[in-house]
């Protein structure tokens, strides 16, 4: 076989230049939960022995991200993530962060609002991700965000 090395082949829909994975134990029912809290699909999947995880990808609004059973090996070792999940609107990020609680997502911070001009929350799903959960609900210059966080608490 010959592989022309030179030859552009484009990504899978939904792969960026940068698409996030992560190795974490549990990835099954990580799949499950990014399904009925993210309302996520599965649009690839290899699964070994009992069902466990190889490689998953799930598409979550036009991204994926990629994921697969952490392994005792160090190139296959639990690696969880932390992701930002961007959702319409403000009250989007609160029903999408309610949603995430009932389906076995941990709080990490409740849904407020931001000097930055985001609303958002933050939830670790059943493998050990965060996943901060967040919209754009100011539009803002950066000289008004300077100005706020000049103001913020340290």
């Amino acid at each position: 076989m010959s592989i022309d090395m030179n030859k552009k082949i484009a990504r899978p829909e939904g792969h960026h230049t940068i698409t996030p994975g992560f190795s974490v134990k549990g990835a099954a029912t990580v799949i499950a939960f990014l399904e009925r809290a993210f309302g996520g699909t599965v649009v690839d999947k290899y699964e070994g022995p009992g069902g466990m995880v190889f490689h998953a990808e799930v598409k979550l609004g036009d991204s994926v991200v990629m994921m697969g059973e952490a392994q005792k090996d160090a190139e296959h070792g639990a690696m969880p993530a932390m992701m930002s999940y961007y959702v319409d609107t403000g009250a989007d990020v609160d029903a999408t962060y309610k949603r995430a609680l009932d389906n076995g997502a941990k709080s990490v911070v409740a849904p407020q609002n931001a000097f930055y001009g985001y609303r958002s929350a933050t939830v670790q799903d059943p493998g050990g991700n965060r996943w901060t959960i967040c919209a754009i609900v100011e539009q803002l210059s950066r000289e008004d965000i300077e100005k706020r966080m000049a103001s913020q608490p340290h």
